[in-house]
């Protein structure tokens, strides 16, 4: 399985990587918005973890790019504001399978991650 984690946070994106390299996860990590389209365009994946806010940046792009170039990933957004916490994200990101807050313990989320990349219902 292979998962695309955009995150701004290199100290967070690389925690989240190994939590998920140590479940067999193949990881791409990227920064921003033109690393997570490049990877888009090039590889396939089963989920993507992206931080709904990426400095001037825009993550509902990476995610629109997403369910037009790889409509099968489902995003996992994460974020450290209570900004769509009344769950309307999912009526803007029809790709959009969870969104967790960034102080989610890195087990957890990839426990989260696990049971979304390998639900292919």
């Amino acid at each position: 399985m292979r998962i695309l984690i955009v995150e701004g946070n290199p100290n967070l994106g690389r925690i989240w990587r190994d939590h998920l390299e140590r479940l067999d996860f193949e990881v791409v990590l990227v920064s921003g918005q033109s690393g997570a389209v490049k990877s888009l365009e090039e590889e396939n994946f089963n989920a993507i973890v992206l931080n709904l806010v990426l400095k001037g940046e825009s993550a509902f792009a990476v995610a629109d790019y997403a369910s037009y170039k790889r409509p099968d990933a489902k995003v996992i957004f994460v974020t450290d504001t209570s900004f769509f916490s009344d769950g309307s994200i999912f009526a803007l990101a029809p790709n959009a399978c969870a969104y967790v807050r960034e102080q989610t313990p890195p087990n957890d989320l990839a426990a989260i991650v696990a049971h979304y990349a390998g639900d292919r219902s």
